[in-house]
């Protein structure tokens, strides 16, 4: 695995691709048979606008797409459905640790049903098709969560069953990343990791103590999309 240790930080760098991480002392790194994969963020403050860029992009190419997003706590998940709350090309639900039931069912059925219909859609056509369908008038259909609101098998809540998992904070545990990927992402979704310079230990860490390869991100969000 490369060290993912620089991205560029302004909007221009996403307008048809994303910034592959670069070192110069790093090798390259070998394809992936997974679904894993990093994307660095030069700097913490850069990483909010990195995820709007990013949102953007995937709009682009797979309007429509269902996407989960994973934080770590309250705060962060205030600031992440703060800022993509004004995107015109998502619709956004959170999941809140004091949601009443009620609420929190609904958000859990709205994203599911999109899911299926997203899916359903995908299998009707074939992905150029499908893409050029879904871009006209169909939204990102995101849930944004931290780890305690995610669903839960005690309450029989069934999985989310994402397309997408974006981990906008990287869990430093490998329970908290697996729980993350069974609760919220469909068997052949993928997972993107957002990683700042300071957190390549944690990546490598989580990497080899849940035997998963975490792969360089592609240039191009097609790619694996």
């Amino acid at each position: 695995m490369k060290s993912p240790i620089a991205v560029a930080g302004s909007a221009a760098d996403f307008s048809d691709a994303l910034p592959s991480p670069t070192s110069p002392a790093a090798v390259p790194c070998h394809s992936s048979p997974g679904r894993h994969y990093y994307l660095a963020v030069d700097r913490t403050q850069f990483k909010m606008r990195t995820l709007l860029e990013l949102l953007g992009v995937v709009a682009d190419r797979r309007s429509g797409l269902p996407i989960a997003t994973c934080v770590s706590s309250r705060d962060e998940l205030d600031a992440v459905c703060a800022a993509v709350t004004n995107l015109s090309f998502v619709s956004m639900s959170p999941l809140y640790s004091d949601q009443a039931e009620a609420e929190r069912a609904s958000v859990l059925e709205k994203f599911r049903q999109e899911t299926i219909q997203w899916n359903q859609t995908t299998k009707a056509t074939n992905i150029a098709e499908s893409s050029r369908l879904e871009s006209i008038g169909s939204k990102l259909s995101i849930v944004v969560a931290t780890d305690a609101c995610l669903p839960q098998a005690a309450m029989a809540e069934a999985p989310l069953m994402a397309r997408v998992l974006i981990n906008y904070e990287l869990p430093t545990k490998k329970e908290a990343y697996l729980r993350r990927m069974s609760t919220c992402l469909a068997a052949d979704g993928i997972v993107i990791n957002m990683v700042v310079g300071g957190e390549v230990a944690t990546l490598k860490a989580l990497e080899e103590n849940s035997g998963l390869l975490i792969a360089e991100m592609p240039i191009h969000v097609s790619e694996i999309l």
